[in-house]
């Protein structure tokens, strides 16, 4: 890939500030000042990034960027302008930006993101096959080093803290870094330490130096996690000898991680109708190396996450039209955005103002305040939670998917002899799981039961000393509880479906299913749903895991036409190609297809649970009960129009209509 940055600006200033950054970084680099010489610069040669100022002498930049996509450039395009500017944000992004970095920006950020968008665009730069990374406050020091490596051999990185360090670590993945143990700020010790956890560095070799004679400078640099450490009065060529030693070692180093660092250049976006907080929140956040997006209200914060993804948001309780707890029960409704860490912030500590935002979906709670350190140290912790479930995540499917890769491949290669010791198998591990369960059911529903018995004690005993809030926090215990005796019933339930002696006969499901539509109406008195069950609906199969299914399709049609007009359930039955299939409609919620194959993962959820509580299982059990009976299951949906879940049964018949 080219190496080669277009700068379209027509400040000096900016041109010669970011050219500067990114020479420093080892890209040659073209400034234009307006849309004519950028015209030119593209017609003679290619390149591997353009940054383009929005407001150019000659030319409106987001319609130069609509030009270059037109004309098909290649490269990545990152937008360049006043922060103030929301809609200019939203209208490039929108006509194809790759990024866009509002005005005052760090440099840092901007060469770190450009980095991650060019290797992005074409796979991974041509990077050295050793590059050693320098951190030391001692400038002295770092040219030194930079001298001796660079004499045998070595691409050399230097940074003056470990925060820079951390930065550059992450963005250029060196071979190996050597870090001094004292250094202003985070520590030599605490570098490694970060080093560690991070998922894309943790592989990178680490030296720690250490100006220290005592026997415990070694102990201290292994603890860190250190690969080695050396002494700053020790000759060149050991210092040279020890980082030869650690790459022979057959560490991979940070550049075969496809994983994102922590460190990895971060974008927030800040909300606040309060335009001096918001300057006074983006210059903390920019110190530590974050892009900082504004919006100075909820509706400008939607609009945002519309069309620019962020690692985290900071959102004022307390705005104008779409206040805080309402924008973040916004955000947390959309799919793609359920898992973005929200941090409310106000002027005020309320009791329940917190207890409400931590409800409405907020990950984290911090009063306003001058100092920053605490909100740093908050977005970085949720930050770092995220990465590491993102990790856990893609661990758990990557472990599952060889598992299963493993087991097709066994079968396919010993199919007949196998069958037998993979039944056994698969029998062990449903005896264990159901085992385990039980176990776990009863350990969990000991001090449950002594929660709702000690709450319900002190509304009985104490209720003329309690007031309204008191009974309320009670209540809510209470509910708490049992709600987890409900989930606690669904998990064994879900381990019982894959073990139990399945048995076939004639069932009746339309009688199944106004026998489950009369609970649930008994369970909701003040509520009138509209039922419609075919007649004549009859299958061979296993009447208790056939009302286990239509418990929970029913059920959940019920739940979510809790906001219908006219709330309609429909359980029936069609031919499709000979085939029976079974369906149960409502006129409910709905969903949006492209998350259909999420439905039936467990704990997967399309919807807020404050709204629609629920345990998260019941379609996986749904899915696991057809599957045992040789059928399938899917489902269609429209937002706002209700959904249809299908099923089939083999052995089974149509009936009548309504």
């Amino acid at each position: 890939m080219s190496d080669r940055v277009l700068i379209v600006d027509d400040s000096l200033t900016v041109r010669m500030d970011l050219a500067e950054a990114f020479q420093e970084a080892g890209f040659d680099v073209e400034p234009c000042a307006t849309a004519a010489e950028a015209r030119a610069a593209l017609a003679r040669d290619g390149f591997g990034l353009i940054v383009l100022d929005v407001i150019l002498p000659d030319a409106d930049g987001v319609d130069l960027l609509q030009e270059f996509r037109a004309a098909e450039v290649p490269a990545p395009i990152m937008l360049l302008s006043t922060e103030a500017a929301v809609r200019d944000r939203i209208r490039g992004l929108r006509t194809g930006a790759d990024e866009y970095v509002g005005k005052p920006y760090d440099r840092n950020y901007v060469v770190s993101r450009a980095r991650e968008l060019m290797r992005k665009d074409h796979g991974s730069p041509s990077a050295p096959s050793a590059t050693v990374l320098v951190i030391d406050d001692s400038e002295a020091v770092r040219k030194h080093l930079e001298r001796a490596f660079r004499d045998a051999g070595y691409d050399v990185l230097l940074a003056a803290s470990g925060e820079e360090g951390l930065r550059i670590a992450a963005n250029a993945r060196p071979a190996v870094i050597i870090v001094d143990g004292l250094l202003p700020g985070i520590d030599g010790p605490a570098v490694i330490r970060r080093v560690r956890l991070d998922a894309a560095l943790r592989k990178t070799p680490c030296l720690l130096l250490t100006a220290s004679e005592g026997p415990g400078a070694e102990l201290e640099a292994l603890d860190a996690g250190a690969d080695a450490f050396v002494r700053k009065d020790d000759d060149v060529a050991v210092i040279l000898a020890r980082v030869a030693a650690v790459l022979r070692g057959g560490s991979a180093g940070a550049q075969e991680s496809a994983a994102t660092s922590v460190e990895s250049p971060k974008k927030i976006l800040a909300v606040d109708d309060s335009q001096t907080y918001l300057q006074s929140v983006a210059g903390a956040l920019r110190g530590e190396g974050y892009d900082v997006v504004l919006a100075g209200s909820g509706e400008e914060a939607l609009d945002l996450l519309s069309v620019q993804s962020v690692e985290c948001v900071l959102l004022d309780l307390i705005m104008p039209g779409l206040g805080g707890r309402e924008t973040c029960q916004r955000i947390k409704a959309v799919p793609g955005l359920r898992d973005l860490p929200v941090i409310i912030l106000t002027a005020v500590e309320d009791r329940d103002a917190m207890i409400e935002g931590l409800a409405a979906g907020a990950d984290d709670y911090i009063a306003k305040s001058s100092d920053f350190e605490v909100l740093r140290a908050r977005v970085r912790a949720q930050i770092r939670r995220r990465q590491f479930e993102d990790e856990n995540r893609d661990f758990r499917e990557h472990a599952l998917r060889m598992e299963m890769e493993a087991a097709e491949a066994r079968s396919a290669r010993k199919l007949a002899e196998t069958r037998a010791a993979l039944v056994g198998e698969l029998e062990q591990k449903n005896r264990e799981l159901e085992a385990f369960s039980y176990s776990v059911s009863h350990d969990l529903r000991a001090p449950l039961r002594s929660i709702d018995g000690f709450s319900k004690m002190l509304l009985e005993d104490y209720a003329e000393r309690l007031d309204d809030r008191g009974r309320d926090h009670l209540g809510r215990v209470r509910n708490a509880a049992q709600r987890m005796g409900e989930l606690i019933d669904y998990l064994l339930q879900l381990s019982r479906v894959g073990r139990s002696e399945m048995r076939r006969e004639r069932a009746d499901l339309s009688a199944l299913a106004h026998a489950v539509a009369a609970e649930l109406q008994e369970q909701s008195p003040h509520r009138r749903v509209r039922f419609a069950i075919h007649k004549g609906l009859f299958v061979e199969a296993d009447p208790r895991l056939t009302r286990v299914v239509l418990e929970n399709l029913l059920g959940n049609a019920w739940k979510f036409t809790g906001k219908s007009e006219d709330p309609t359930i429909e359980f029936g039955a069609l031919n499709d190609d000979g085939e029976t299939v079974y369906f149960v409609r409502d006129n409910g919620t709905g969903f949006d297809m492209q998350y259909a194959g999420k439905l039936f993962a467990p704990f997967q959820r399309l919807h807020s649970a404050a709204e629609f509580p629920g345990s998260g299982i019941g379609l996986a059990t749904v899915q696991r009960v057809v599957g045992r009976h040789g059928g399938r299951v899917w489902a269609e949906g429209s937002v706002g129009k209700g959904a249809t879940f299908f099923w089939t049964l083999p052995g089974a018949r149509g009936g009548d209509e309504p």
